[in-house]
């Protein structure tokens, strides 16, 4: 009996110190929760529950913390859902297609990574002691995850309301300045219907270097038009180094196409 009164404490204590912190991210999400395990569970990312210093087995934790894929999956819809209804309801000349790319954007990793560092919603995660020395706290797929997660807590914490509330606070009010960020704009769409017009097909994508561990994975990436290389890419994950590849591949395009053209012509 001591020694399961000995590891209910153990869990109990480190579960007391999160709560604490949670106070603050509660400010400046401008929501607070009536269920905190709904909020620890949003912040927690898969390696805490399986990190060998929580967990003497190196089995998931039996204290009932898992990790928040589940919420991340919930949030993420919650956030399209209100995403869609706000362009709808604020953009009524746009068409279709105009209001797909604008969603895209909002809702695109770069744009929730922006806004969980704005927070900043990594210093409250629960990682492992072997994530957090790696940067977890700032990579951004972590951050964003975590974010989606948070807007699903929410949701289940206190229904659709506060989360759109929140949605539209830190997201949606700022709108035309995060749609018109290049830093969001999406190349490899541009780069595409370019090509295409140009009657040059569909740009292939090749991995030329991928390094480093599991969780700290380096890419480099190419992007190809018809044999010839258009533009070149670094990034932590796939998607950052191919739009990188083809911001490139679109500043280059013209002077390429013009030596191909001279080459031919000789």
């Amino acid at each position: 009996m001591a020694f399961n009164l000995i590891r209910f404490l153990k869990r109990l204590l480190p579960q007391k110190e999160r709560f604490k912190r949670y106070s603050e991210l509660e400010h400046r999400l401008g929501y607070r929760f009536k269920n905190l395990q709904l909020l620890d569970r949003a912040l927690t990312h898969r390696s805490y529950i399986y990190a060998p210093e929580n967990s003497s087995t190196g089995s998931p934790q039996d204290d009932g913390l898992s990790a928040n894929e589940r919420l991340e999956f919930l949030g993420d819809s919650v956030l399209g859902m209100v995403t869609s209804q706000f362009l709808y309801e604020n953009f009524p000349d746009k068409s279709e297609g105009d209001l797909t790319k604008l969603k895209a954007t909002l809702v695109s990793e770069a744009t929730i990574s922006r806004i969980a560092r704005s927070i900043p919603l990594g210093k409250y995660l629960n990682l492992s002691e072997e994530e957090d020395k790696s940067g977890g706290r700032q990579r951004t797929s972590i951050i964003a995850d975590a974010y989606e997660a948070v807007i699903g807590a929410i949701y289940l914490d206190g229904g659709l309301a506060p989360a759109r509330r929140v949605i539209e606070n830190q997201i949606l009010k700022r709108c035309l300045e995060l749609a018109s960020d290049k830093t969001f704009y999406n190349y490899k769409g541009e780069l595409l219907e370019y090509m295409q017009a140009l009657g040059l097909g569909m740009p292939r994508y090749e991995i030329l270097v991928e390094e480093g561990p599991d969780h700290q994975k380096k890419f480099t990436i190419a992007v190809l038009a018809k044999g010839r290389r258009m533009g070149k890419g670094e990034g932590l994950t796939k998607k950052e180094a191919e739009q990188r590849a083809a911001k490139m591949a679109l500043e280059n395009i013209d002077k390429i196409l013009g030596e191909s053209q001279k080459e031919n012509d000789e």
